[in-house]
């Protein structure tokens, strides 16, 4: 079984990300769609919303599992669970420099390849970060995010520690 991870924060997941995920799932026989929390970092969502937002999301694509990537290594991870690709997406040449040192040590220490899917033209300005930073002030985020995290944005209580939501 080919089996691929797709890593990240998914705060809020968007449709940038879906679109890279859904080309995934097409190129590999399972997709793990692994959410990280970062300690340093301030998210909108708790790691239990991001989880299930995005298993709402994905639930009709066939071979995606969405679970939690616990502390450590992403090549540990990929070492532990079978995986032989790490699936990023790519907006621009900065993407590029900032993943492949990263592609290159998980490679290093793991054997892992790093498969980059760019990203479709019409999601190259979307970034988590940009989506919440509209959101949090009035501006409208439903053309970026499926129906259900779009809900969630507009209607959600803070998690906790968080920014209110709209």
């Amino acid at each position: 079984m080919r089996r691929a991870v797709c890593p990240g924060s998914f705060d809020p997941i968007h449709n940038g990300h879906l679109e890279v995920i859904a080309r995934a799932a097409g190129l590999f026989d399972e997709v793990i769609v692994a959410i990280s929390t970062n300690y340093a970092k301030k998210y909108m969502f708790s790691l239990e919303e991001r989880l299930e937002m995005a298993r709402e999301t994905l639930a009709s694509l066939k071979g995606i599992v969405v679970e939690p990537v616990g502390e450590g290594l992403l090549a540990e991870y990929c070492r532990q669970r079978g995986v032989s690709a790490i699936v990023k997406g790519l907006r621009s040449s900065s993407d590029f420099d900032y993943e492949l040192p990263m592609a290159t040590m998980n490679r290093q220490l793991s054997g892992v390849e790093t498969v980059f899917l760019p990203a479709e033209a019409s999601y190259l300005h979307l970034s988590s970060t940009l989506i919440k930073e509209v959101a949090v002030l009035g501006g409208s985020v439903s053309d970026y995010v499926p129906r259900s995290v779009h809900r969630r944005m507009a209607t959600g209580e803070p998690s906790q520690d968080q920014q209110p939501r709209r």
